[in-house]
Order: C-alpha cells, then structure tokens, then sequence
C-alpha cells in the first residue's frame, strides 16, 4: 500500500489552524504506521514566498501550482476569514478545478468551501463550512446542499468540514477510515482530543441562527425558548411575550433569523436532547420529556428526520466517554 500524500492549499489570510490542526493529525499518525502507510503532508500556493496567515504567522508553501502537477491522494482547501467576501483568486481557482483529477479525495476545510464553489465543485453536493458561513455559502452557491450544523460530510469522493478545529475532525475521520478507529483514537490522544467528535455531531447550538442585536426581540424569544425548552410554546405566547401580533413576530423572526419560530424551537429541542444523549444515562422518554418533545415517539420522528438517526443510534455513536 503506497504512502498517503496529502496536498493543503494555502493563501494570504489562511486561517492558521485550518493548515497545522489536519497536518498534526497525519504526523501523529505517522508514529503509528509503518513505512508503507505513512502521510506526507505537503502545503501547496501560488509561489514560494512567505503567506501571512489571518493570526499574523508566516507560512511557506512546499510546491507551486505550477510545480503541483503530479496526482495526490487528497487534496484540501483550507480556509480563511476573508474568502466568503474576497473576489476568488483565478490562479488559485483553476488549479482547484481539476482537484478531482489530481486526487482520489478533494475537499475543503472550514471557509475553503467558498473556493471549491466558485471552482464548481460544490454543485448539487452536500457540503458543510463554518456555521457563521453556512447561509453565504449557499446563498452564493444555490445549487450546493449546505448542511449548516455538522462537523464534517463526505459526498462520494468530496469532503468539507465545518470551522476551523473541526479540520483535526476530519483529519481524524480520514486517518480512521483507512487505519482502523483503534489508530484515529490513539492520535486524538495525544493531541488531547479525545472527545473526537463525528461527522453528524452538532457543530453548534441553535444559535447559528441569532440575531445581530442580542437585546432585539427576536433574541429574547430565543433565549426564553432555550430557558424554558420543556415548556409548550405556541405563536401567539410568544408574540404576547415581545408585544407583537403573531403575523408580525413570524415575518420578523424569519427576516432575522431565516427561519420560522417552529423549526427554531424544534432545532432548539433536538440541541437540549443531544446534549442530553451524550452527557447522561437518562431513559429516553425523560430526556424526551426534559427536552419538549412530550414522548419519546415524536423524539423519535424528529431525529430521523433531521438527523438520519433515532435518539438511541445517536447515543451509541456520540456518548461521551465518562457518561457510560
């Protein structure tokens, strides 16, 4: 079995830890491997001269695009704070373009999504990117599947992470699948990851979707939701609670937020739950009554919906360790 060479693009303003987390990951795991199953990390730009990273350090890429020509077994974009609005760089777009050429995987992780999109990498696919990113990726590229609240998704040959640390997921993901968990485990180890998270974990609360204004109406009926999310909460209570008439709460919330009151308290629900499920041995009609949802059936049938998986499925993969 050849060594894996992993090819990471990087750019002025790349986000640091989006470059060393997966570079970490597959030279840890080096100590574990042998000869023949070694990573080699190479760091790839549009020259030689220092990049300055979005924290300030320096960086120095291995090849140039135009040395970069041979095949990689991955290829990953990393990210930066200024792709979602930076005009894409056309040297460094084309040589993404035939990513999938170049490599038997190609991704990107954190803010690199906004770089395979505007490669045309991204359509009809399901991707993922830094939660605060989410609805710029897929109001620039509508005809990707953005998933918003996922550490990391792979669609056939195409793999994207979520912000910034979850690269070290993905990297983890990628040394798991070809070395056995047994390998990812020990190298989480010892970069003191051990609580590695997996690719339908949630990245984040349902607050990817506050307002700007944490004093605004919207956000107090959000923070009433999340302080009170066994209770039931119709539109009209809610709209009361701000002093607003339910029609007007409903376009504002949407305006603010992008999505309804309704699908904000059940992603607030299915938040409160999964935290439950993987911090506590609690029977699931308890963490379903705990959560709101009434019974463990509508738990049930909210997470296969939104999740692909049932509450019991999602606590055999996600428990953490000391919860057992």
């Amino acid at each position: 079995m050849p060594a894996q060479t992993v090819a990471i693009v990087i750019h002025d303003g790349v986000q640091a830890l989006d470059v060393a987390g997966p570079v970490d990951v597959f030279n840890e795991a080096n100590i574990y491997l042998d000869d023949a199953n070694r990573y080699e990390t190479v760091l790839i730009a549009a020259d030689h001269g220092p990049l300055r990273a979005s924290n300030g350090m320096r960086l120095v890429a291995d090849l140039t695009f135009e040395e970069a020509t041979g095949g990689f077994d991955t290829v990953l974009v990393a990210g930066g704070p200024a792709l979602p609005e930076a005009a894409p760089d056309p040297v460094i777009v084309e040589w993404i373009q035939a990513a999938p050429w170049r490599a038997s995987l190609y991704g990107s992780i954190c803010t690199g999504a906004f770089l395979l999109g505007h490669a045309g990498l991204l359509d009809g696919r399901r991707v993922t990117t830094h939660w605060q990113n989410a609805q710029a990726l897929a109001a620039k590229f509508p005809k990707a599947r953005v998933e918003p609240d996922l550490i990391y998704v792979r669609d056939e040959r195409l793999i994207t992470s979520a912000g910034v640390t979850a690269g070290i997921d993905l990297a983890l993901a990628l040394v798991g699948q070809r070395h056995g968990a047994e390998t990812a485990l020990k190298v989480a180890k010892r970069l003191v990851v051990v609580a590695q998270r997996q690719g339908g974990q949630s990245q984040f609360s349902p607050y990817l979707t506050a307002p700007a204004d944490p004093a605004s109406p919207i956000a107090r009926i959000q923070d009433h939701v999340m302080a009170n999310i066994r209770s039931r909460h119709t539109l009209e209570a809610l709209a009361a609670l701000v002093g607003m008439s339910p029609r007007t709460l409903a376009r504002h919330f949407v305006q603010e937020t992008g999505i309804t009151p309704h699908e904000f308290i059940e992603r607030a629900r299915v938040d409160a739950a999964r935290r439950m499920l993987e911090g506590t041995d609690q029977p699931l009609k308890t963490v379903a009554y705990d959560c709101g949802f009434g019974s463990a059936d509508r738990m049930r049938a909210i997470f296969n919906t939104r999740l692909g998986v049932t509450p019991a499925q999602y606590r055999a993969s996600f428990r953490a360790p000391d919860a057992l």
